[in-house]
């Protein structure tokens, strides 16, 4: 794989961090991106696996973010991309300012699939690439108390089901969603929800586990993945439950105070 170029986003820590351990352990070179001056850190510690490691932080809410991101690549193509970056702000979403939820929204959504459209353009053109994004399984539950993050996986999700049937005669270039659950990551730290169920769940998802399970999904050429067994029921177990059920459970996993501490 020498000579070849992976860029991960949200690759500061957690999934996003080991989706490009996998891919410097399989020798890509690698651009990562964060919006925090943590990616520093974070592409210092991948050097070690000797691949060329870049690191660019960048507002990927924003085009001009995105643009400068694919500035760095240097007309150099893009082997892979893996779209993994994601904000979650807990709580009422009465009780949120605009500037948080429009970041979120502006973040989950245009940021990722305009960064979609510059990069699978040029793949579908040179016939070749392979892209994983990371949705969630939360895409299938009404988030109450989390409810903008939620929507914004659904649409993820979706976006990404019909792109790749959009996909389906381009010869070279797959597709790949990345369907994780609840994970051992910083996003509940910064999503201020370290008071409720599920931030204070102690089986949580290993997230290079995580990882490894949608990295080997993009390398078969698969078209999604579930992380993880339970995961599955979950997903299984939306398809046939009201959603107004579906959303008092979210509503007991998510609610502020409703942790043990």
């Amino acid at each position: 794989m020498t000579g070849k170029l992976a860029i991960v986003t949200g690759a500061s820590t957690g999934i996003g961090f080991e989706l490009a351990t996998c891919a410097a352990r399989d020798g890509y070179d690698l651009i990562v991106v964060a919006d925090e001056p943590l990616i520093e850190d974070a592409a210092r510690d991948l050097q070690q696996f000797g691949t060329s490691v870049e690191a660019v932080e960048a507002d990927l809410s924003s085009t001009e973010g995105i643009d400068r991101l694919l500035a760095t690549a240097n007309g150099r193509p893009i082997d892979v991309l893996c779209a993994n970056a994601g904000i979650g702000t807990g709580g009422a979403f009465l009780d949120q300012q605009f500037e948080t939820w429009r970041h979120s929204i502006d973040t989950n959504v245009t940021g990722t699939i305009y960064l979609l459209q510059k990069v699978l353009a040029n793949m579908v053109a040179r016939g070749q690439g392979r892209v994983l994004v990371t949705g969630s399984i939360a895409g299938y539950i009404p988030g109450s108390f989390n409810a903008v993050y939620n929507a914004t996986k659904a649409f993820i999700d979706n976006f990404t089901e019909a792109l790749r049937n959009e996909l389906n005669e381009v010869e070279g270039v797959t597709l790949t969603t990345l369907m994780p659950g609840v994970t051992d990551t910083e996003f509940f730290a910064r999503a201020d929800m370290l008071d409720t169920e599920v931030g204070q769940d102690d089986k949580k998802a290993d997230p290079a586990k995580v990882a490894r399970d949608g990295w080997g999904a993009m390398l078969a050429g698969r078209g999604h993945i579930v992380s993880g067994l339970m995961n599955k029921a979950q997903v299984l177990a939306a398809g046939v439950m009201p959603q107004a059920v579906l959303a008092g459970v979210h509503r007991k996993m998510a609610e502020p105070g409703g942790g043990s501490d």
